[in-house]
């Protein structure tokens, strides 16, 4: 069958079940299904797609049309300048949290040999992208997650940096391994009766431990901040990815642990995201 008409099946067949991003979607899980690049799908639409293919390219697309996210259907997603293995019950990188990668960089572009600490580092995509800009940074990641244990080894492999970043299955209530420089972490902040509105492609799909942030969406964030407090040195950074509505919350929570608020970063949609604070001495 011609790459014209399988993709326009397709691109028909997920708009009828309401998926946004019905022809992207198509053209990128085509290209999984021929092993080509999406440019190749746009450029030679006469290409010839045998039955082996046809078959495995209609299994995704009817998972898609449920709602399952591309990133998983196709193991893979770009974040920063990588691409990362993902898989189910790994929460999917999301371009807003770059901010944090963007926020890390500016602030030591000068200094050298920092020793950082991820808190829930799921697939591995804050933590890994460090690593892979700064040569001479040293990270440990801590997380509850059986699944983002096995995700995040797999990444840190194939990214070439896994001699320098130390992983364990730990909640952060009971961590007390080192004193950080830095840390970092992008942790569930979604109010509990909030789920429930968000789109089908997340709520039904991606892993509820990584965005269920508890009934006031802070209850991780707070337990973060208070063990952060312990395990960062004096004048160390935190820097804490947070919903669009919680900054004043959290800047409390921070002063109440001995943190200064430096600044709040936006992201993408001008939302505030990031907050970036330093521990002082009490």
């Amino acid at each position: 069958m011609k790459l014209e008409v399988v993709i326009k099946n397709a691109f028909q067949k997920l708009k009828r079940n309401n998926i946004k991003s019905a022809l992207i979607d198509s053209e990128i899980l085509l290209s999984v299904a021929i092993n080509k690049k999406r440019e190749f799908i746009i450029l030679n639409l006469d290409y010839n797609v045998s039955d082996e293919q046809y078959n495995y390219f209609q299994k995704m697309v009817h998972q898609r049309a449920k709602g399952k996210p591309v990133a998983y259907l196709t193991k893979k997603k770009f974040f920063w300048k990588y691409e990362f293995y993902v898989r189910e019950n790994v929460l999917i990188p999301r371009p807003d949290t770059e901010i944090i990668i963007e926020q890390v960089l500016k602030i030591y572009r000068k200094k050298n040999n920092i020793n950082f600490l991820d808190i829930g580092f799921g697939s591995g995509c804050i933590l890994l992208s460090i690593l892979k800009e700064r040569k001479d940074f040293k990270a440990t990641g801590i997380d509850i997650s059986n699944h983002a244990l096995k995700v995040c080894k797999i990444n840190a492999y194939k990214l070439g940096v896994k001699n320098r970043v130390r992983l364990f299955k730990s909640d952060v209530d009971k961590f007390s391994k080192g004193k950080y420089d830095l840390i970092v972490s992008n942790p569930p902040y979604i109010k509990n009766l909030d789920l429930k509105y968000l789109e089908k492609d997340v709520i039904n799909f991606e892993p509820k431990l990584a965005l269920n942030g508890g009934l006031d969406g802070i209850s991780e964030i707070r337990k973060i901040i208070k063990k952060s407090s312990e395990l960062i040195k004096n004048g160390g950074k935190l820097i804490l990815e947070i919903a669009y509505n919680q900054k004043e919350e959290v800047k409390q929570l921070l002063i109440k642990n001995s943190f200064y608020i430096n600044s709040v970063a936006k992201d993408l949609a001008n939302n505030e995201r990031c907050i970036i604070s330093t521990k002082i001495e009490k």
